[in-house]
């Protein structure tokens, strides 16, 4: 069935105020510093392949919309109005998160290694925070950690899954509602309230209801820990979370 062009770009404007709701849950409630992303481009002849380029000039963007250019990462902020502001210019930016300080940090890894992982850290019962999917990567989201804590937990490890990434002091993470150029950006698991588990909507309307309490977040140690035996559990020595 043939898309209606009015009901698509209802659509369209229905995804953009989510994302601005989001940036400002992110921003307001929770204290997370945020920006907005590359975001993206079509391409081909006029535009009319239906792939999604990277809006920055590198012809081949490794992360297609999901990093910073303008502004750039150290524009980062909690305030209202810039917040506003920006997403009044580019609704359909992507959602980043600048890690660390004292927002959260993450640990990421390829998305069937991380599905994997979260199974059996389930088995494991294994507490976790919120995890955001894109369809290249999962990020586990923990508690901020500066790079010489983690440091000495990865100097303390025999091995470390090389699939493993730290985003931490300097870092970011593209949220979800977020769209780039390698697909949608959603929560795996839903952020959740100190004290409560993670279920139903993440980001509420600003304009029906105030979002939730800063989500509770994991420690990376627990995290780093499980996610070295989970590895190491595989059946015949290998690792569960290789590429």
């Amino acid at each position: 069935m043939r898309e209606i062009p009015g009901r698509r770009r209802r659509l369209r404007r229905t995804e953009e105020g989510a994302r601005l709701d989001a940036a400002l849950t992110c921003a307001t409630e929770w204290q997370w510093p945020v920006l907005p992303g590359a975001g993206t481009v079509p391409t081909g002849p006029d535009g009319g392949s239906g792939i999604l380029g990277c809006a920055c000039p590198e012809p081949d963007c490794a992360v297609p919309g999901a990093h910073p250019l303008d502004p750039g990462l150290l524009a980062a902020t909690t305030d209202e109005r810039m917040v506003r502001w920006w997403w009044a210019q580019r609704p359909s930016a992507p959602v980043l998160l600048a890690t660390g300080g004292r927002a959260p940090c993450a640990v990421s890894l390829p998305a069937e290694a991380g599905a994997a992982a979260l199974s059996v850290l389930d088995a494991l019962g294994m507490r976790l925070g919120p995890v955001v999917a894109t369809p290249t990567r999962w990020s586990l989201l923990v508690a901020p950690y500066t790079l010489e804590r983690l440091g000495e937990l990865l100097y303390a490890k025999d091995w470390v899954p090389s699939s493993l990434r730290f985003h931490g002091e300097g870092g970011y993470l593209v949220l979800p509602p977020s769209r780039t150029g390698t697909g949608q950006v959603h929560w795996e698991r839903p952020p959740a309230p100190p004290g409560t588990a993670a279920a139903g909507p993440v980001f509420r309307s600003r304009t029906t209801g105030a979002a939730p309490a800063a989500p509770w977040l994991p420690d990376v140690e627990a995290v780093l820990d499980a996610l070295v035996e989970a590895s190491t559990g595989a059946p015949g020595g290998g690792s569960r979370l290789a590429y």
